[in-house]
């Protein structure tokens, strides 16, 4: 049983108090019935440009228990949640993505009733439905790629079913372990965190204790990230090799020589595939082709 937690948000640009307020009453809900907890939820804003967000996260102030800090420079993803747990009151950390919905009564209560366990990752649901969000990419892709990642079999591969938007850790494992820093850019920092707690050993267990995704950006905002993405996955595919699929691929491609084929399809049809990805009517076949050809160009630029 945990009896201390520090519930920690990084934040950049989402507006997360409605988030931080649920999160806020299911806690005091769980002191009021008897139980023994001490805990606080803290909002680390990593630079926030939109002035509009910051003045409405700052009520976030004003609920017991809660802090929002306002940081004056964007540090980067992976620092951002090295500073969250060092500054950290509490023995068992809990990191929660700051642009999910709860919509799980008894969330905070599953985490704090585990036993006997180093790591957990609780997962997530996708929300919304296909009527209103048919066309948006970020959408259909969650929607298909997310159907297989309930704990059953997300627990044949611990490591690699791993992501940083909802899980929990003690705080002297994730001192002992932070994320690297290098990694500034979108992407990928959470991959490098599983290879290394699988390096040291640290167990990650797998429950269904989900929150809802909701926040799909546009067409054109989801290919953007999707390419800096991929710019940080050329940049780390030494230390990645093994834990990405498209870093496979990528490299089986090259064993057959095929990369500079890959790379002419991709400056040939690139254009045309992006004005796709950007449409109404957004193709996941091609989206993966031309994650495949960004890739395969990118890392082909870096050898030369």
């Amino acid at each position: 049983m945990i009896s201390e937690l520090s519930i920690l948000m990084p934040c950049y640009n989402n507006e997360c108090y409605e988030l931080v307020a649920g999160l806020h009453a299911q806690a005091e809900s769980i002191i009021s019935s008897g139980r023994a907890l001490k805990y606080e939820i803290v909002v680390a804003d990593d630079g926030s440009t939109d002035a509009a967000v910051v003045a409405r996260n700052r009520r976030i102030d004003t609920l017991p228990g809660c802090r929002y800090v306002l940081r004056s420079r964007n540090t980067g993803r992976a620092a951002i949640r090295n500073f969250l747990a060092r500054t950290a009151g509490y023995g068992w950390l809990l990191f929660i993505d700051s642009d999910m919905s709860l919509r799980n009564a008894s969330f905070i209560s599953n985490y704090i009733s585990l036993d006997g366990v180093d790591v957990v990752y609780g997962g997530y649901t996708v929300g919304g439905d296909d009527g209103t969000m048919k066309g948006n990419l970020r959408y259909e892709y969650e929607s298909k790629y997310n159907r297989n990642s309930v704990a059953e079999k997300r627990r044949c591969s611990p490591y690699d079913g791993f992501h940083t938007s909802n899980f929990l850790i003690r705080r002297d494992i994730m001192l002992a372990n932070p994320f690297d820093e290098r990694f500034r850019r979108y992407g990928y920092e959470d991959v490098l965190f599983g290879k290394s707690l699988k390096q040291a050993g640290v167990s990650i267990s797998h429950v269904d204790n989900t929150l809802s995704f909701e926040d799909f950006e546009t067409n054109s905002g989801f290919v953007a990230k999707t390419e800096e993405g991929i710019a940080t996955l050329c940049d780390f595919r030494d230390e990645l090799r093994g834990y990405s699929p498209l870093i496979t691929l990528g490299d089986r491609i090259c064993r057959l020589r095929l990369q500079p084929a890959v790379r002419l399809f991709f400056k040939t049809f690139a254009r045309s595939i992006k004005n796709n990805l950007t449409g109404n009517k957004p193709n996941l076949l091609l989206f993966n082709i031309y994650k495949l050809g960004m890739y395969c160009s990118m890392c082909g630029r870096k050898q030369r």
